[in-house]
């Protein structure tokens, strides 16, 4: 027959939960040999929790975006220096937030939250909870982004391999994903570009097709049958292979139809900074968006584009001065002395946002892309770049 003033089993093992406290991270004192108080009804009365906090790990959750320091006025030749630093990149700022309390979800500490009982959650679940409040925040400045007018974003480099079109299709579905859809990407490039290939479907009508029947256009249903709908909610529009090169005439033409019915236009420019169609696509463009590699060749073609845009001065200027830098980590080695250059020639270059883009291998196999075929970190890596891109579009774009 069971003792009426027995404590039940899940309280004891509360207990015992409570008595392993390590000693060298709370500077309390053990309560493991007094005596358990217990209510009236046999229900034990839990010792107080420690109000000391344990010191924090030393490996917190890094966050997505690294924002550079404000850069001095960019210098007319950048000297390239053997004996640089790194640049000290700090996250995004802390945002105050209006969110209720979470009680821990893990742990003896779950388990007592589970219980009513209210308890300090832990290091860990504080990095956590800062983290997914970091994201959520990002998200929400890609979703509630409103303009007057439909906006642009280019992404260049002219050195092969460092993630222009994986960037164009992963960029425009992350908007598109967190903002339902409206978002449309183009292959802005000279030739055809490989924007067909990485992104989902296989289309019977593109670019070339479209640059064609531009001027029959006049509906979303019309424009709709030219792209590549994927699972992000983004539309592509391709090339095939043996396309007409494009002149900036075209991509212009094309730019003003999509605009009609997209809020935003991605473009995937090619690899010649003076071919037309990059000056058009330029021309067009909101906000510039640079995917570079941790190589100084990489690096070099960029600072290139900038001094090419900032010598055209007007838009083009404010497009250098404003472009918003992916550095692609593609899983080749990498050397961080080069990444600690890297870092500094874009400083000097007057490049104040820089955001991280961890290896994937999805990206990696270089076959279609599929958003919810990324690894989580990546993902969040993307939407902190989406953010990015938004908040520049928001200065850079009047909504009188």
């Amino acid at each position: 027959m069971t003792n009426p003033n027995q404590q039940p089993d899940v309280f004891q093992s509360a207990l015992r939960a409570s008595e392993y406290v390590e000693e060298d991270t709370l500077n309390v004192t053990s309560q493991r040999h007094e005596q358990v108080k217990v209510t009236p009804g046999g229900l034990p009365v839990l010792p107080l929790m420690p109000t000391s906090v344990p010191v924090p790990s030393e490996e917190p959750l890094a966050a997505a975006a690294q924002v550079m320091e404000p850069a001095p006025a960019p210098q007319e030749e950048q000297v390239m220096r053997s004996d640089s630093t790194s640049i000290l990149f700090g996250g995004a700022p802390a945002v105050p937030t209006d969110s209720p309390a979470v009680q821990p979800s893990s742990g003896w500490q779950g388990l007592l939250a589970k219980l009513g009982l209210s308890t300090k959650p832990s290091p860990q679940e504080l990095a956590r909870r800062e983290h997914a409040e970091r994201q959520a925040r990002f998200e929400e400045e890609v979703r509630r982004a409103v303009w007057t007018r439909a906006v642009s974003v280019l992404v260049a480099n002219r050195k092969g391999g460092v993630g222009k079109t994986p960037a164009s299709v992963l960029l425009s579905g992350t908007m598109a994903a967190i903002r339902g859809g409206s978002v449309a990407v183009i292959d802005a490039a000279d030739d055809s570009g490989a924007l067909r290939l990485r992104a989902e479907g296989t289309p019977r009508l593109g670019m070339g097709e479209l640059v064609r029947d531009i001027a029959q256009i006049k509906t979303a249903g019309q424009l709709k049958g030219y792209t590549a709908p994927q699972t992000s909610f983004a539309d592509v529009i391709g090339s095939a292979p043996d396309r007409p090169r494009l002149s900036g005439e075209d991509v212009v033409n094309v730019s003003k139809v999509v605009d009609e019915f997209y809020s935003i236009r991605v473009m995937d420019s090619g690899n010649v900074y003076r071919a037309e169609a990059f000056q058009g696509a330029v021309s067009v463009t909101d906000v510039l968006v640079i995917p570079i590699t941790n190589a100084g060749d990489a690096v070099i073609d960029a600072l290139e584009l900038l001094r090419q845009l900032r010598a055209a001065d007007g838009s083009p200027k404010r497009l250098a001065d404003t472009a918003v830098i992916l550095r692609m980590h593609d899983g080749r080695p990498e050397s961080p002395v080069v990444g600690e250059e890297v870092e500094r020639l874009l400083r000097d270059a007057g490049m104040n946002t820089l955001l991280d883009i961890p290896y994937d291998a999805h990206i990696a196999e270089r076959g279609e892309i599929t958003l919810g075929k990324l690894q989580p970190v990546t993902r969040e890596a993307f939407v902190a770049a989406a953010a990015a891109v938004v908040r520049t579009l928001q200065d850079n774009v009047s909504n009188d």
